[in-house]
């Protein structure tokens, strides 16, 4: 009867899998057919888990790759601002130098006028001083007039003299500024397009995987058929097995328990015991011997030494890198000596120190914990969005600039701050 329902069940199966061609006239050809689906199952699940595995790991890329692109266009919008300010102290620097060397040169047209017209007529005017002069007092009272004069006019033009020269090199700092936004914003588009390129990319792969993957599993879903009947077996082998897995944890406890339970009233006897025994020896001392307490052990604990605060080691760090300014900056680089870029120059200082960060500026704004601005230390990194520095104290910061620059001390305010970050 048995051996009916199994060849009833196996009809069922074949009629549903035509890739069998020959039909199974006993157990062990039946067998057979079911390992080899099974095979055939398994690879292809093994081939599904891969592409699976390949998608999620695409589908990450791409999230990883979105975060930098949505930062880099942040930091682009960011820098279009810091371009404008910049942009605008640099017209008002330069309103101010027009305006200083417009009072200079009116200044030194005056004070020429002044000396040509006291020459031209200098020998008649200091006779007509003499002459009208009321007293000696007077005429030298004229004569220091004359002098300070003079002194005026000289005071004056060098006063607009170096008015002049400090607005030119305030609006020529501030024209190296702008070329160094300037260039980072050139970089950051050019590496935006890069990566909005790559997520395009990235894309057309996942619907490569998704067509793999609909065929993978079209083909599984055949050899699923094939070994349908399997299910029913492989349960009845668990429950068999889950009844003889309880029933030996129910033995297990009751031995346990017994075994307890013995243990615990050859505990108890062996106490009793122990109480009549020492009760005969009480009674057999003569002398009234006492018995000494144990001595309790008595366990200190000592505290470590407080280590020091890090400022220190932070502004080591911050000296460090300051012997590397003049070296080159090379993107993607990580040498201090051979070229680095921005993040590639903190993680090598920090590198040196035993520190290790991740490589790239966006994952180093988030390492660490955050400060403010007005607690900034020597050695904190700073991040502006796309691009860190490491702060060196004074309101400076020592980074890889941009190719043209390389690695340079620069204000720490010269671009809008993000976020500050301490390591140490």
């Amino acid at each position: 009867m048995r051996k009916r329902g199994f060849l009833l069940l196996l009809a069922l199966i074949l009629s549903v899998t035509p890739t069998l061609s020959v039909a199974a006239d006993t157990k062990s050809e039946a067998q057979k057919q079911k390992q080899e689906a099974q095979k055939n199952l398994d690879a292809v699940n093994s081939n599904i888990e891969n592409i699976e595995e390949n998608k999620e790991a695409v589908q990450e890329e791409i999230v990883e790759i979105d975060a930098q692109l949505v930062d880099l266009l942040l930091t682009v919008d960011l820098i279009t601002d810091d371009i404008k300010s910049k942009q605008g102290e640099i017209d008002v620097a330069q309103a101010e130098y027009e305006e200083a060397r417009s009072k200079e040169e009116q200044q030194y047209e005056s004070m020429k006028r002044r000396i040509k017209f006291m020459y031209e007529r200098g020998e008649k005017k200091y006779i007509e001083m003499f002459l009208q002069s009321e007293s000696i007092a007077d005429i030298v009272n004229k004569a220091d007039y004359v002098e300070q004069l003079y002194e005026y006019d000289r005071q004056m033009l060098l006063s607009y003299q170096q008015t002049k020269e400090e607005e030119a090199e305030l609006k020529a700092r501030l024209e190296e500024e702008k070329d160094e936004l300037t260039e980072m914003q050139e970089e950051y588009v050019s590496e935006s397009k890069h990566l909005q390129e790559l997520i395009d990319e990235k894309k057309r792969t996942l619907e490569d995987f998704e067509s793999q993957l609909s065929a993978a599993k079209q083909k599984a879903g055949e050899y699923q058929e094939q070994i349908k009947h399997q299910t029913a077996v492989l349960k009845q082998i668990e429950a068999e097995e889950a009844a003889r897995r309880k029933a030996e944890e129910e033995a297990r406890k009751k031995a346990e328990a017994e075994a307890k339970k013995k243990a615990e009233e050859d505990s108890k006897k062996k106490k009793n015991k122990n109480e009549d025994s020492d009760d005969k020896e009480k009674s057999s001392e003569s002398d009234g011997g006492s018995d000494e307490a144990p001595k309790k052990e008595e366990s200190s604990s000592g505290g470590g030494n407080a280590s020091p605060g890090d400022s220190a080691k932070g502004r080591e760090i911050a000296d460090f890198a300051c012997k590397y300014v003049g070296n080159p900056y090379v993107a993607g680089g990580t040498s201090l000596t051979e070229g680095c870029d921005c993040s590639g120059f903190t993680s090598a200082v920090y590198s040196h120190f035993g520190y290790s960060i991740p490589r790239n500026s966006y994952s180093q704004s988030t390492y660490g914990r955050e400060v403010s601005y007005s607690e900034a230390q020597p050695g904190d990194i700073i991040y502006y969005g796309g691009h860190v520095g490491i702060y060196i104290g004074g309101g400076q910061i020592v980074h890889a600039s941009t190719p043209s620059t390389g690695i340079k001390i620069s204000n720490a305010l010269y671009r809008s701050i993000i976020t500050v970050r301490r390591i140490v």
